[in-house]
């Protein structure tokens, strides 16, 4: 079954099957009952096809990558910092992948669907059911994600969860050292407020989302991961400095 999978997930049709799907179900909420605003775009336009690692933070499970999506594709169609009409979903920008936890993807017949979409599973560095601690990543899945950069974008977040300003694990600190991807930060604000974790059920209409693409970083290499792991923190506006004072007060 897991190499069904795999070959479905290589085979370009149904990734465009599963991105016009997604992309028509997913449009209204973010640009039509909520009002999607992108800054940047003009960034992503300008990168080279392959070994690109665009680091996120996250809130919610699918809808942040889902967004994405959408607007790769909106600039793949020539659109600059806007979605329009959704037209680029009979065309979509496919060429990117996403990690996952292998975890979550496998919770839900959903989350089993969107993995065709481009999907890169990844063992946990750390449960918070579990006592088991890596510091680095599962030999298979860094196959798995060199394969990817040599081919495609990858879209990471490097938290690992919803909680805003959780810790980083290192793994995306790693890939960064050892395959030396060109890295856009991304900051995206108002997903958690207008929908559920999963994405899928509104919570609140006429929320502003906001997507920032940044600069691509300057990475030291030969920095330990920690210390690039804090670069990317700070880059997307999730290390301590950006973390709000009652927050602050609350984890000590």
């Amino acid at each position: 079954m897991g190499k069904f999978t795999d070959r479905l997930k290589s085979t370009s049709l149904v990734k465009k099957l599963v991105h016009l799907v997604v992309g028509i179900c997913t449009y209204p909420g973010i640009a039509i009952i909520n009002k999607l605003r992108i800054h940047g775009s003009d960034k992503v336009k300008a990168l080279p096809k392959t070994n690109v690692l665009f680091v996120c933070n996250h809130q919610t499970y699918f809808l942040d990558v889902i967004t994405l999506f959408h607007i790769f594709s909106a600039i793949k169609w020539g659109k600059r910092d806007r979605l329009g009409i959704p037209f680029y979903v009979l065309n979509p920008f496919t060429r990117v992948n996403y990690v996952a936890a292998e975890q979550t993807m496998k919770s839900s017949w959903m989350s089993r669907l969107f993995l065709l979409a481009g999907g890169l599973t990844v063992r946990r560095t750390w449960n918070e059911n579990s006592k088991e601690q890596r510091a680095g990543l599962d030999p298979s899945d860094t196959r798995k994600i060199e394969r990817s950069l040599k081919n495609n974008w990858i879209i990471t977040f490097p938290q690992g969860t919803t909680t805003p300003y959780a810790p980083a694990r290192k793994g995306t600190a790693l890939i960064i050292k050892h395959h030396k991807p060109i890295v856009i930060p991304v900051v995206i604000n108002g997903f958690s407020k207008a929908f559920t974790k999963t994405g899928v059920t509104l919570r609140k209409k006429g929320t502003l989302l906001t997507v920032t693409f940044k600069e691509p970083l300057q990475i030291d290499y030969e920095a330990s991961a920690q210390e690039i792991t804090e670069q990317l923190m700070d880059a997307i506006e999730q290390s301590k400095k950006f973390m709000p004072e009652v927050l602050t007060a609350d984890r000590h």
